[in-house]
């Protein structure tokens, strides 16, 4: 970037305003929130009791809970003194029961652009859900257990929105995920990035198959199919011949990726730091049907 084009902070005094305004907190319930707060009865008749809180109220203490990163039990606590501080005569839900409707929440989650993606960025992490931290295990060994999750996210990176997601073991490869999730990829997408993990037969011809050009690197040792008459293999052949000919070094592998624009994938990366920040990398929930539901922040569908 040019120096004449840097953007210089020249008022320092409102500069310094807004930096401090960024720890202020300010809670408060809205008319809206407390006009809905109780579940409206539908004059319908349902098995079971009826419920007493909506999903909207659930909703607002589990927001609640990840902003302060709350127990459930200290989640009920400090909504009752929120409630008891700004006179309001509102009941708290008790904090086995946010547990519970917590885990029916997240397909209820609508996506914020009406954009439609034509490109997706594929990628995974890993989740903690017991165990060591990584600096006991590298200075001393590891001597327990040490359990977690991997989540697989398929994101748009014109708009930076989760498009899908999927909660799996730790032993599921990356490859295997996309090929599962490629039936729920939009018809509107048409390019796929991933790393070199995605680079298999499968999910060259999967992708194929639903008319996506893939910008996956091949890896450092693959080798043209020239035998094969398959048309899922033209992208792939084209891709080594392309770096063998830059050289098929390693300069050359990153000279093809810029001109590709394969830059964009890491845009996968950003967005994983981006909730690990926010949410934390580890699950609370202890078994993986409660984990895919509610330990995480609910992912766009």
């Amino acid at each position: 970037m040019k120096r004449s084009s840097q953007y210089r902070i020249r008022n320092w005094a409102e500069h310094n305003k807004s930096l401090v305004q960024r720890g202020s907190l300010t809670v408060w319930f809205s008319e809206d929130a407390i006009e809905t707060w109780l579940e409206e009865s539908s004059g319908k008749k349902e098995k079971g009791r009826p419920r007493t809180y909506s999903d909207e109220a659930i909703l607002s203490a589990l927001i609640i809970r990840e902003v302060f990163h709350l127990p459930l039990r200290a989640l009920q606590g400090f909504l009752m003194s929120l409630v008891s501080l700004l006179r309001l005569s509102i009941p708290i839900p008790h904090y086995t029961r946010i547990c519970r409707r917590s885990v029916g929440l997240g397909a209820k989650i609508k996506r914020l652009s009406r954009k439609r993606p034509t490109d997706l960025v594929f990628d995974s992490t890993g989740l903690k859900v017991y165990g060591e931290g990584e600096w006991k295990v590298r200075q001393h060994g590891k001597s327990k257990r040490r359990t977690w999750r991997k989540i697989h996210l398929a994101l748009c990176p014109d708009t930076h929105e989760i498009v899908m997601q999927c909660l799996t073991e730790n032993n599921v490869a990356d490859c295997s995920m996309m090929v599962g999730m490629s039936p729920l990829i939009p018809t509107s997408v048409k390019r796929v990035y991933g790393d070199g993990a995605y680079d298999t037969f499968e999910c060259h011809r999967t992708l194929a198959r639903s008319g996506i050009d893939p910008l996956i690197p091949p890896h450092r040792n693959a080798v043209c199919q020239e035998k094969s008459s398959d048309p899922w293999m033209r992208n792939r052949n084209a891709a080594i011949s392309e770096i063998a000919g830059l050289g098929g070094d390693e300069n050359a592998r990153s000279c093809w990726k810029t001109l590709k624009g394969y830059h964009r994938r890491s845009l996968a990366e950003t967005a994983m730091f981006r909730l690990k920040t926010l949410f934390g990398g580890s699950l609370k929930a202890r078994n993986t049907p409660n984990q895919r539901q509610r330990s995480w922040p609910p992912v766009l569908r």
